[in-house]
């Protein structure tokens, strides 16, 4: 039976900054059931998730091999101490590592604080059932999922009219030792703000298009992103990011000269249409990120701020970083996140790489991604110009600990590889902070 675990437990939902903080590499050798291995998948530490590291032993009490590792995460759920008795682990927080007599060569160790978790946007991954999805994710190592509004990934509408979607939907996370941090919800969002044309139809639920005429459709979009924070609710997810669309993007270069009271205007339609969506995000306990993003109403350090200055810096609408529509615009993701601290609610890991050779436009040249003529183009991350490193130090100097979300775009390798790359990648590079500085040590010895 497990002891000394249970004064550290809670249930509940969590919000990406409550990830986990701590880990506990836990062993069992073969005689260990597998049922009885399996039900550790009904925990949740209190500062977010506790994640076990398992390996299998060739028998009780010999050295320990990485051959078959898995790692479990522990979902919402009541504690069920008789699922462990075969078990016998017991962990104490004030010792290093515990021994359970009752399972030779079965303990558990505490170890150093874990670097955030790691989670897959689903947007680019529409195309396979979540199911298919899921499995995948689970088997390559990932720790969560971030649940795209589109595809069967997360159904908004079946949220809210079927009493049985949620729980299916966190039944197959659960089988996969997956969680959900936040949802996707970019091409609805888009549509709230921006001026209606045919191609958003292509990106838009049928019920949310309708008949196409704008008015209608910013509308329903807009009741459709209302609902979304209803249907996060319901799930247990704390964040939702997306887009919000812009009235005045199509302003960028100015010419004809730009009559600059309407770029202003177009800020205060923003706030008009996203101030009733963000009450009902509030209402249900939700927060909102917009994804800085050329497009959107914010897309570097002025527009942003003149973003959260147009909705009176409501604590519901943050910011969903992603550091590579960045790279291109030469803006440094780092100093963004430390200027914007309080309002970096979720991060996305993508990268993207210019190709400047005198030939090349910034512009994108109206070339498709992955065109040979293109002056940037989205990359795996770790292949491209985004200084991560600089980018995780600043996460930890403003105390984010929530989820690291691999949005995978690469025209130019295969999915699967680049998915499993991009894990490793974020693996070996994301890093927690130091609690004292590097010369403490001596001048306590």
């Amino acid at each position: 039976m497990l002891h000394g675990l249970a004064g550290s437990m809670q249930s509940g939902p969590m919000s990406p900054r409550q990830a986990p903080t701590k880990t506990f590499r836990f062993a069992t050798p073969r005689s260990v059931p597998t049922q009885s291995r399996s039900h550790l998948a009904g925990l949740r530490g209190t500062l977010g998730h506790v994640f076990f590291r398992t390996m299998q032993s060739t028998n009780a009490g010999s050295n320990l091999s990485a051959a078959a590792p898995m790692q479990l995460m522990f979902p919402d759920g009541d504690l069920k101490w008789t699922s462990f008795d075969t078990v016998g682990v017991a962990w104490n927080a004030s010792a290093s590592a515990t021994t359970a007599a009752s399972t030779p060569g079965c303990y558990a160790h505490k170890i150093d604080a874990m670097a955030r978790p790691v989670t897959l946007f689903t947007g680019q991954w529409a195309d396979l059932p979540l199911e298919d999805l899921a499995e995948r994710a689970g088997r390559w190592g990932f720790d969560g999922l971030e649940l795209a509004c589109w595809g069967d990934h997360f159904e908004v509408d079946r949220a809210l009219a079927e009493d049985d979607y949620c729980a299916g939907i966190q039944e197959v996370l659960e089988r996969n030792h997956l969680n959900c941090f936040a949802l996707g919800a970019h091409l609805v969002g888009q549509a709230v703000c921006d001026p209606i044309d045919a191609r958003h139809q292509a990106i838009l639920p049928p019920d949310v298009w309708g008949d196409g005429e704008p008015a209608g459709v910013q509308q329903r979009a807009a009741e459709r992103m209302k609902d979304t924070a209803r249907a996060a609710a319901r799930l247990g997810v704390t964040q939702v990011n997306g887009f919000t669309g812009s009235a005045v993007w199509h302003m960028l270069y100015s010419f004809p000269p730009n009559d600059f009271a309407e770029v202003e205007r177009g800020y205060e339609d923003f706030a008009e249409r996203w101030s009733p969506i963000i009450d009902v995000f509030d209402a249900e306990g939700v927060k909102f990120g917009l994804e800085v993003h050329p497009t959107e109403i914010a897309y570097d350090f002025v527009t942003t701020r003149k973003t959260l200055d147009a909705i009176d810096d409501r604590e519901g609408f943050g910011i969903n970083l992603d550091p590579s529509h960045f790279a291109h615009q030469h803006l440094d993701t780092a100093q963004f996140a430390l200027e914007f601290a309080d309002r970096i609610y979720h991060v996305h890991v993508k990268d993207s790489r210019k190709r400047l050779d005198g030939r090349r436009s910034i512009l994108g040249s109206h070339l498709n991604f992955g065109e040979e003529a293109r002056g940037w183009d989205f990359v795996s991350p770790g292949h491209g110009d985004v200084d991560f490193e600089e980018l995780f130090r600043a996460l930890n100097r403003i105390g984010y600990t929530g989820p690291l979300s691999i949005e995978w775009e690469d025209s130019g390798m295969d999915r699967e590889y680049g998915a499993k790359d991009a894990l490793a990648f974020v693996r070996r590079t994301d890093f927690m902070p130091s609690d004292l500085a590097f010369d403490a040590a001596m001048q306590r010895s």
